[in-house]
């Protein structure tokens, strides 16, 4: 059955379109970006649409948006910052077999680590090797190592908050230091946007 013949799915179109313009400018507040609110507020909007069945009559259709639109953020961001790192291999390297030092969840020994950090470009490696040591181990077993909050807290010996605030602080600082060298690899535009 067509949706738009139905009487009660036109009424909700036109509610939720009402509420475009707001759901655009929180879009834009959580991405920082027009083509990435662009495409969240459709996204919010194809979801809304799809589901409109899920709607109930009484709730307040505006926190109903912004919780699809809060949550397809979400979800988006978990997806890209889940991606792997894309590395070209020559074909020169040593093929490596599984062992427990590679497996999920294994910790990282420093030769491990020092491989890993092989991977990076040099300046990249460069900025990473000075930063404070705290706030670089904590960036290296987060983003590196992709090892949870709890697990860089038991290894650091400290609270979880401060391995946030490390986090935060590391990665502020690498972000001053490899502006230019972003914009020349093309991973941010020169008004800063990814």
């Amino acid at each position: 059955m067509d949706h738009r013949l139905n009487p009660r799915s036109t009424e909700f179109e036109e509610q939720v379109l009402e509420h475009l313009d707001m759901m655009y400018a929180v879009a834009l507040r959580l991405t920082r970006n027009t083509a990435d609110a662009e495409d969240l507020t459709q996204n919010t909007l194809v979801k809304a649409l799809r589901f409109h069945d899920k709607f109930r009559e009484g709730t307040y259709i505006k926190a109903w948006l912004l919780t699809i639109l809060r949550n397809t953020f979400i979800n988006d961001y978990r997806r890209k910052t889940r991606l792997p790192v894309i590395v070209e291999l020559t074909g020169a390297e040593a093929s490596q077999g599984v062992s427990a030092e590679s497996a999920p969840g294994a910790e990282m020994n420093h030769a491990s680590r020092a491989e890993l950090l092989e991977l990076l470009d040099d300046r990249v490696r460069h900025a990473l090797e000075a930063l404070p040591p705290d706030f670089r181990d904590a960036v290296i077993m987060s983003d590196l190592e992709d090892r949870s909050y709890k697990e860089i807290a038991e290894a650091m010996d400290c609270p979880i908050g401060t391995v946030m605030s490390r986090l935060y602080r590391g990665r502020k600082i690498l972000r001053e230091q490899l502006e230019d060298y972003a914009q020349e690899q093309r991973v941010v535009g020169r008004d800063g946007s990814a």
